[in-house]
């Protein structure tokens, strides 16, 4: 499905967003009706959890998902919104199409029912979400080691670094000090997968404390 644009401008609003995911989410036909369980929006990406059940009170069947235990099927839809000349628009996809935007919280993923098969598009899509989801977020100070080297404008390259920030305006931006050079790098949370914290600033003992600790030892 393409992009659906709202020309009359009525979606203006994070809470206008919600409501129309909602609404979206939202139906009922002849013999099941589907609702909202939950939604949440990162970046201008809105994740979503959808409970499907019989009209009737049987289970439903389904070829993706295994049914839970109340007779229900929830599952995942990710939908791509943007703002084109102040007019809100969206492009919908359920998890098994294999959607590319992965960054849904671990409390939403944990909503959905059972897959079926462990090699569908709806498994890979979870586990990237839980991949990202599963990428630190290093404090000041911490010392990480890359899980691969990181290519620089200079063409040099870089793998063992320190969170720290530098100024702009009045706000306190992330930045990481190279190891090697010492100078200063931006990072995008992608390139943090698979990364290893070498040490901790917040867990290390001052000076004083381990010159002390030292000497209690011999």
């Amino acid at each position: 499905m393409g992009w659906l644009f709202y020309t009359d401008r009525r979606v203006q609003t994070y809470a206008d967003e919600k409501a129309e995911i909602a609404r979206l989410c939202t139906f009922e036909g002849d013999r099941r009706k589907t609702e909202l369980v939950k939604a949440c929006k990162v970046a201008s990406t809105w994740y979503a959890a959808a409970r499907v059940t019989n009209l009737d009170g049987t289970a439903v069947e389904d070829a993706t998902y295994v049914t839970d235990p109340d007779g229900s099927i929830t599952f995942g839809a990710v939908f791509l919104t943007r703002y084109d000349d102040g007019c809100w628009g969206y492009k919908d996809m359920e998890e098994s199409a294999g959607p590319n935007e992965s960054r849904a919280p671990l409390g939403l993923i944990e909503l959905l029912s059972d897959l079926k098969d462990p090699a569908s598009y709806a498994h890979a899509w979870r586990q990237r979400c839980r991949d990202w989801a599963a990428i630190p977020d290093y404090q000041e100070g911490d010392k990480i080691k890359l899980a691969t080297p990181v290519t620089l404008t200079d063409g040099s390259t870089c793998q063992i670094v320190t969170a720290t920030h530098y100024r702009r305006g009045r706000q306190n931006r992330r930045c990481y000090r190279i190891e090697e050079t010492g100078g200063l790098v931006r990072l995008s949370k992608a390139t943090l997968a698979g990364s290893e914290l070498l040490s901790s600033a917040k867990g290390a003992a001052s000076p004083v404390l381990a010159e002390y600790l030292a000497g209690q030892g011999g």
